[in-house]
């Protein structure tokens, strides 16, 4: 694997931060897209951009440090601002937290704002899990035998297995999970109209391939065979398909102009996804 790209003199370029760099510029760029269709502020996706990615790093090392105490006790500095130990939805609930801060502080109703999010939310874990491909950050899965295993043996928090060994190279799964997530998500936004519905599309698959690929990784069962992980993300996909049967209910019963999707006269650019 390649954790540095490049370093000039005193500067080191990583990949992962390099990937989680690019995975919020996309995130952004989508953002304000989905925000000028909508007749919203596009500016805004600035402002999101700054503040998710805030508190999204921070709710994921919050709960990193919450999930193992010895380290915060042990080495206070690596705990606090080392490389690793982020956790994606502990990223999830704090970018939300910061995303629905500014949307409430400019007049957005929260599930509408959300709506404008979530296919960058796709796009940007999947660019984020080549990140922790390209590095290793012990985000890899069991050991195996297929012929396209991987060993990380430059991985940043180092390789535990001898030579020969070979693990599921599950970031490549997630990434790859997140990328069809995307595309599902960013071709039905249109005919999925109602405050929160397009969220709630994201919520339903994200979390289901995370649940899926949770089987091929190494994290422990904690409660009825099934990992943290697991565990919320089934409470994801619950509430996203209660998100997406109101919404649904809602644009059936109650279709407004402002739920068209024929907010402005403006015609979008054709997205490229390759």
């Amino acid at each position: 694997m390649y954790p540095e790209i490049v370093t000039i003199g005193p500067i080191t370029l990583y990949s992962f931060g390099a990937m989680m760099g690019l995975g919020f510029l996309a995130a952004a760029n989508l953002a304000r897209r989905e925000l000028r269709r909508r007749a919203l502020d596009p500016e805004l996706a600035s402002t999101l951009l700054f503040a998710t990615a805030a508190g999204g790093i921070l709710g994921s090392r919050v709960w990193a440090i919450f999930n193992d105490w010895t380290v915060l006790v042990t080495d206070p500095m690596t705990a606090l601002f080392g490389g690793a130990g982020f956790v994606w939805y502990g990223g999830l609930i704090g970018g939300t937290i910061a995303a629905t801060a500014v949307f409430l502080r400019h007049g957005i109703p929260g599930l509408r704002g959300a709506d404008c999010v979530a296919p960058g939310l796709a796009l940007g874990q999947a660019l984020g899990r080549v990140g922790c491909h390209l590095a290793g950050d012990g985000d890899w899965g069991a050991v195996t035998t297929v012929p396209w295993g991987v060993a990380y043996r430059q991985a940043v928090i180092g390789w535990p297995y001898p030579d020969g060994v070979v693990v599921h190279p599950t970031p490549l799964y997630e990434a790859a999970a997140y990328t069809i997530s995307f595309l599902f998500i960013w071709g039905l936004r249109r005919r999925f109209t109602a405050d929160g519905s397009v969220f709630a599309l994201y919520l339903v698959t994200a979390p289901a391939a995370r649940f899926v690929i949770e089987f091929y990784r190494i994290n422990p069962p904690v409660f009825a065979g099934l990992t943290q992980a697991q565990l919320f993300s089934l409470a994801l996909v619950a509430t996203g398909a209660v998100l997406l049967a109101t919404a649904r209910y809602r644009q059936h019963t109650d279709p407004s102009p402002l739920l068209t999707g024929d907010l402005n006269t403006t015609t979008e650019p054709s997205v490229s996804t390759s």
